[in-house]
């Protein structure tokens, strides 16, 4: 699993790429963290590139979502059935945001974000 970060219009975006498992989820956690540490006016979880989502890395983005709370914008792209399938069957997908592409989730969260 790889991890980048990047910053769009004032939003951070964390992308990831791989497997998120037991394995992986530390990896994971530790740049959510440094993510949602470094952004002020919101953070967006790329998860275009993620091949599979084990619940670890759902808890992770969950736990994302709590710590950034109302003081910035959230938001997770998943678009395609190892990321948005487990997402939408959990209920997650509403909770956290769920956008098809980094365009999408940049346009609603805005430059006000």
């Amino acid at each position: 699993m790889n991890t980048e970060l990047s910053v769009n219009g004032g939003l951070t975006i964390l992308a990831v790429s791989g497997t998120i498992d037991m394995a992986t989820a530390p990896v994971l956690q530790t740049a959510v963290r440094e993510a949602v540490s470094s952004t002020s006016a919101g953070l967006i979880i790329d998860l275009s590139d993620v091949e599979f989502l084990a619940s670890a890395g759902m808890t992770i983005l969950v736990e994302a979502r709590q710590r950034i709370g109302d003081s910035a914008a959230f938001a997770v792209v998943a678009d395609g059935p190892a990321t948005s399938r487990p997402l939408s069957l959990t209920g997650l997908d509403k909770a956290l945001g769920l956008y098809a592409t980094v365009a999408q989730a940049v346009a609603a969260l805005g430059p006000e974000a």
